[in-house]
């Protein structure tokens, strides 16, 4: 398989309705998709960086120059057997694993279309259906959220996630179980809380959530070992979560029971095969997380969700919940019972909608292999 050129595009996608989280509120997302151009053969893939260097310290902004001048001469011009060799060939570059990813993925979505396979099978999954669950960012009033939660839950959707920060939490949480007393809910505090609010986290024990997602720094294991000693609610590690060995790590130490996999994030489909390997070997379940993925993302999210010990409803949810039209088909459905069927066609299962993409695309470049 011959990486002849690689294609970036940045398009702009306004999203249905808001999200918020401690960060802020968005409402709309600047994406960056990457083609991998192979042999006549084309993969593609999206990088979750976003918009300003909050959530990481990866950026739109720098994840393209990145692509650029480091990943994309890392195999240009080469013949891989396979999209795992791209870990070995990024190495050199530290960090950037959002970056890494994309060029990564759509290598493998372009290795599965070659052998005329779906990805997930190449991946090593198993599973034909995975279970679906939403993440509801902040609202304007817990009455509006509780709307959102009634919406998700006739939707057949199996986990309800709601965004936390300090003063948006406990009293939100309240009415949640007020209303709904048996439902399975958790909670993400995207890094909000620091170590002197233990009392106050303790509190949250009294909702019975499946878990409490990152709610200290977003660099720390070692503090949310000494979090979870304090609380009876499980803590799932996300941003923490940068590779296989700190996820050996967290478990080691006891920092989480629970981790979520944003293959996005963790640097492409290798490493977060290694991360899920790590868990499953310490029978540490884990799901995976969304990051307003457009349809192409959220393909691949769903690939790697039919892996083994992907236990728990992760955030791969449907299309319409974040788009007026997503730029592949058909777009992702969830059914009544709250799962989404894996496709057995080639690569992802999706087409992608070229011609749309081009309407939304506001810069595009393509590097090639040197003569």
């Amino acid at each position: 398989m011959k990486i002849e050129a690689i294609t970036l595009r940045e398009i702009h996608m306004p999203l249905v309705h808001f999200f918020e989280t401690s960060f802020g509120r968005t409402y709309s997302r600047r994406i960056l998709l990457i083609t991998a151009h192979c042999d006549g053969v084309d993969g593609w893939a999206e990088c979750v960086a976003g918009e300003d260097p909050f959530y990481s310290s990866e950026w739109a902004e720098s994840a393209w120059p990145t692509i650029v001048r480091y990943l994309a001469p890392a195999v240009l011009g080469r013949t891989l057997g396979s999209g795992r060799e791209c870990a070995n060939l990024f190495a050199r570059v530290r960090g950037h694993r959002m970056a890494k990813a994309a060029l990564e993925n759509a290598i493998w979505d372009a290795e599965a279309k070659q052998k005329n396979e779906p990805l997930w099978k190449l991946l090593g999954g198993t599973r034909r259906e995975i279970p679906c669950g939403v993440s509801i960012g902040i609202q304007d009033s817990a009455e509006q959220l509780l709307d959102k939660i009634q919406i998700e839950l006739a939707a057949g959707y199996r986990r309800i996630k709601v965004k936390v920060k300090p003063g948006w939490d406990v009293k939100v949480l309240e009415k949640i179980r007020a209303r709904w007393p048996d439902i399975t809910l958790s909670c993400d505090a995207n890094s909000a809380y620091t170590l002197d609010q233990v009392e106050h986290l303790r509190s949250f024990d009294q909702f019975n959530l499946l878990m409490m997602e990152q709610p200290l720094w977003d660099d720390d294991i070692f503090y949310h070992a000494r979090l979870q000693k304090e609380l009876r609610t499980s803590i799932c590690l996300d941003e923490s979560i940068v590779s296989a060995r700190a996820a050996a790590v967290a478990i080691e130490t006891g920092a989480c029971r629970i981790i979520n996999v944003k293959v996005g994030r963790v640097g492409g489909f290798t490493e977060a095969r290694k991360i899920h390997d790590v868990c499953q070997s310490q029978k540490i379940p884990v799901w995976c997380g969304g990051m307003l993925e457009s349809g192409i993302g959220r393909a691949h999210n769903i690939a790697l969700s039919t892996l083994e010990n992907f236990r728990l409803p992760g955030d791969v949810s449907a299309s319409k919940r974040y788009w007026k039209e997503d730029i592949i088909e058909p777009e992702v459905q969830v059914s009544p019972q709250g799962t989404i069927a894996i496709s057995e066609a080639p690569g992802t299962g999706y087409r992608i909608k070229e011609d749309l993409i081009e309407k939304l695309t506001t810069r595009k470049e393509t590097v090639r292999a040197s003569a």
